[in-house]
């Protein structure tokens, strides 16, 4: 089996994947799409990249490659409370501005839209933050997450939601107590997230190169972080105007902290650090 990338097929295979995902593949991620494909390789028994090619771009190749093309190319770095000011300033501040207009009760639940969301530490940790401002705050307060990735690999590791002992440690021990559940063999240490957790959370897979998103309704806040890294600057800003068809006016937006929307043309105004509202 020849496991050399040459230029013609990386150039055919990077193409293809900006056009259908909009992630960019400069010449230096070579060597990592030739790692990272060389086990699709083997799974399928071809010699080599072209033969590989030829059968991803073929009709059949479309139809049952994709998802694994996909799962193999998308980076998915996640943790609990990754960037914790966020979800205080999602209580302390968010909240309480969207509340001066609205009440959110069983008829009109706040919604939230965790995209991007990968093995799920995101939208778990949301709904955490979100279980305990009801119980601290408001117990007629209703939430509902939206969580949403383009990897199928990723959103079967969420939907289950057990996770390694050591992925918690971010979580303090109160919330651990409440929300997750141990298991029972010592020897591969596991916890899993509560049923009435996991029931707040509704998973789907998405592609934002999608003409539509089609999502049922508009969202109070987007939890889009470290994500949009991966796109070049006009996808980024033709993927922030499609979110602002989906979120409320006076809604927020909140990226990752590297990333930034200065220069760009949409209704979304900086309110804090990587935090946006649509005026």
């Amino acid at each position: 089996m020849n496991g050399i990338l040459h230029k013609n097929d990386f150039n055919r295979l990077s193409t293809f994947i900006y056009t259908e995902l909009g992630i960019k593949m400069p010449d230096t991620k070579a060597t990592m799409l030739t790692g990272r494909l060389s086990k699709r390789l083997r799974a399928l028994g071809l010699p080599n990249f072209t033969e590989y090619c030829d059968f991803l771009f073929s009709p059949q190749g479309v139809e049952e490659e994709m998802v694994h093309l996909i799962n193999a190319v998308t980076t998915n770095k996640t943790d609990f409370f990754r960037e914790p000011g966020h979800f205080n300033f999602l209580t302390q501040q968010v909240l309480p501005d969207l509340q001066k207009h609205q009440r959110f009760d069983s008829r009109n639940p706040f919604k939230i839209w965790s995209a991007g969301c990968s093995t799920g530490e995101e939208p778990y940790t949301l709904a955490m933050v979100l279980s305990e401002f009801q119980q601290e705050k408001q117990k007629d307060f209703r939430f509902e997450i939206l969580a949403t990735d383009i990897s199928t690999r990723v959103l079967s590791v969420a939907r289950r939601a057990v996770y390694p002992l050591e992925r918690i440690d971010p979580v303090v021990p109160l919330l651990r107590k409440k929300y997750l559940l141990k298991g029972r063999d010592k020897n591969n240490p596991q916890v899993r997230v509560v049923p009435d957790l996991r029931r707040t959370i509704r998973f789907g897979r998405l592609n934002f190169m999608a003409g539509d998103f089609g999502l049922p309704q508009m969202v109070d806040v987007i939890f889009c972080r470290n994500v949009i890294i991966y796109f070049d600057k006009e996808t980024q800003e033709k993927l922030m105007i499609k979110f602002c068809r989906y979120l409320q006016p006076g809604g927020f937006l909140f990226l990752g902290h590297s990333e930034s929307l200065h220069g760009y043309q949409t209704p979304l105004v900086q309110v804090a650090p990587t935090v946006y509202q649509k005026r």
